[in-house]
């Protein structure tokens, strides 16, 4: 059946996107079979020796705080076989300052209790209620919260792992960052034969990706008191209960204080009734996920529809005000003047937007090619691309900005609605879109600091219908910066900020560092995979294969060294050669 499955796919992306999108997506399927490869040497050489667990052992006795974290491990019917080896895994600890909460929730299997009893007289770290109804998994946690007496709590599934370094690199992180109130770690799935694959290896806090799948999941630790002022786990909201208690606790902190460490510390085991071997293992787990959403959308103030996206994943679309804002698309003409009046008339003509104005910034006086009421032109004589912007900018009328660049052609006429749902919101800066080449791969799906020598492209060279890192190249997500090239942001924020560099970046990376600038005013960076543009031309867009100045290098290097060393939407284990999100080893 899976081979019918697959060729089926196959035969849709050769007639959706003909020869071209079918190279591209057996080009993904290579990538993820070489990718698989590689993280089988990844796990072989971070294998944990003798060596190096001495030396955690001594850095533990070295910490100036040892928080006691409590383990809540609620417990149902599972095989005999996979309970074990997950309070093994806890009682493996290299950080000794542990409890583990274990809540039974009225379990049929005799052998449960038994094994349960065994483990809490051999370890007075275990701690076990009985429950005498089972009330499924949030009642089940909140019972076994009731038993913690730990500053943090860590959640486990009764048939996972934990490696044995995990509570030590919690408990490390919470030291270096003292106000942490949520803290998660990147994992893996382990099969029943103990092998570990399709490792997730995470961005750092992402809130709008988050709206689009549970990014954090495992190995995921709390402050006690943050969950115990929420009400712990809700009932109703079973096979989604943690993503819902996440929600509603990143309400209530700072994004700061939600930290993120970079090492695979949790094993989630692919079997049979586990959301890990499929997303149809448990259907209704994914609309109470959605449910979770909408009530968590509702009391933060912010009207949207949540519906059901690919891969049991959710899609969020934002409210448009009913009285639509002006935007105004800002073009450069950079090409033949009748290849730049198709391109143009033919973008306006597919895109489904009433209150629309174009800014032409031209170096040409003959403005005969396009004759519309909505179009104005901008003489310029400055071959620096960021103050021609910026020029353009300031004679707009539109109350949302959306510079873009020509011979694109959208793949849907609502692209502009859906980068102005991300716009109009309060702490949003810039979006951006995806675009494609006319190959159908990806030419830019975000920009990514510190990799490639300078500034790289996420997903480039992916196809269209790759899920890319932690499915960031199907659905919306944060990341650093995006390109100019289709970008959008209420003018009013864009002019608050000073508009681009043109001073030290004439003419590139003044996407990028209008950007960090709007990251450094707590303004979050958006790209949409939902807006789509495909190119046109044979030829790649020049402004993705043109490079900075030796002085613009100069001046981002000095002005944003941090992200040079590293993205926070981008995983250190992931290769700085290629902004491919390909494993380093």
């Amino acid at each position: 059946m899976e081979i019918v499955r697959i060729v089926s796919e196959l035969q849709r992306v050769y007639r959706e996107q003909g020869l071209y999108g079918l190279r591209a997506k057996l080009g993904d399927k290579l990538f993820s079979l070489r990718e698989a490869r590689k993280y089988q040497e990844f796990v072989s050489r971070n294998r944990l020796t003798e060596e190096g667990r001495s030396e955690l052992r001594r850095l533990c006795e070295g910490m100036s705080y040892e928080p006691l974290i409590s383990v809540l491990l609620p417990v149902y019917n599972v095989d005999e076989k996979w309970l074990r080896l997950c309070i093994d895994s806890v009682r493996r600890q290299l950080y000794p300052n542990w409890e583990l909460c274990i809540a039974d929730d009225a379990s049929t299997r005799p052998y449960i209790k038994q094994v349960l009893e065994e483990y809490a007289a051999a370890d007075d770290r275990v701690k076990v209620v009985f429950r005498t109804e089972n009330g499924h998994i949030s009642a089940a946690s909140n019972s076994a919260l009731e038993l913690v007496t730990g500053a943090f709590v860590a959640l486990l599934d009764h048939d996972d792992e934990l490696s044995e370094e995990a509570l030590f690199w919690i408990a490390h992180e919470i030291n270096d960052h003292p106000t942490a109130q949520l803290i998660y770690s990147d994992e893996d799935l382990i099969d029943e034969k103990g092998r570990r694959y399709w490792p997730k290896f995470k961005p750092d806090w992402s809130p709008d990706l988050f709206l689009s799948l549970n990014l954090v999941t495992h190995l995921l630790v709390f402050r006690t008191d943050l969950v115990r002022a929420v009400g712990g786990f809700r009932i109703g909201f079973e096979g989604s209960q943690d993503y819902d208690l996440t929600l509603r606790c990143v309400e209530r902190i700072a994004a700061a204080d939600v930290r993120h460490v970079s090492r695979v510390l949790y094993h989630w085991r692919a079997i049979r009734g586990s959301v890990a071997l499929s997303g149809n293992e448990k259907p209704y787990a994914h609309d109470r996920a959605r449910e979770a959403i909408r009530t968590h959308l509702q009391r933060t103030g912010r009207r949207a529809d949540v519906t059901e996206g690919d891969h049991n994943l959710h899609r969020v679309r934002f409210e448009l005000p009913a009285e639509l804002p002006r935007t105004s698309i800002i073009f450069v003409e950079d090409c033949d003047p009748d290849v730049f009046r198709r391109s143009v008339t033919e973008m306006i003509d597919q895109t489904d937007y009433p209150g629309l104005e174009v800014i032409v910034a031209s170096r040409s006086r003959d403005q005969r090619n396009l004759q519309r009421q909505n179009i104005r032109y901008l003489n310029v004589d400055t071959e620096a691309t960021a103050e021609v912007l910026n020029l353009a900018a300031s004679i707009s009328t539109g109350l949302v900005l959306c510079f873009a660049e020509v011979r694109f052609r959208p793949l849907s006429s609502n692209w502009l609605r859906e980068m102005l749902g991300w716009a109009i919101q309060s702490d949003i800066g810039a979006v951006g879109a995806k675009l494609l080449n006319n190959n159908w791969t990806v030419i830019h799906g975000g920009l990514i600091t510190g990799v490639e020598g300078g500034v790289g492209i996420a997903h480039r060279g992916m196809g269209r219908e790759a899920v890319g890192n932690m499915f960031r190249n199907r659905f919306p997500g944060n990341f650093s910066a995006t390109s100019v090239s289709f970008m959008m942001i209420e003018k009013e924020k864009f002019q608050q900020i000073g508009g681009f560099d043109s001073e030290n970046f004439p003419k590139q990376l003044f996407d990028v560092d209008l950007c960090l600038r709007l990251r450094a005013g707590e303004h979050r960076i958006v790209v949409t995979p939902f807006a789509e543009l495909i190119h046109t031309s044979k030829s790649t867009p020049k402004s993705f294969t043109e490079t900075p100045t030796a002085a613009e290098r100069m001046n981002f290097e000095k002005k944003w060294p941090v992200y040079l060393r590293s993205d926070p939407f981008y995983n250190p284990n992931l290769s700085k050669k290629k902004a491919d999100f390909s494993i380093d080893i």
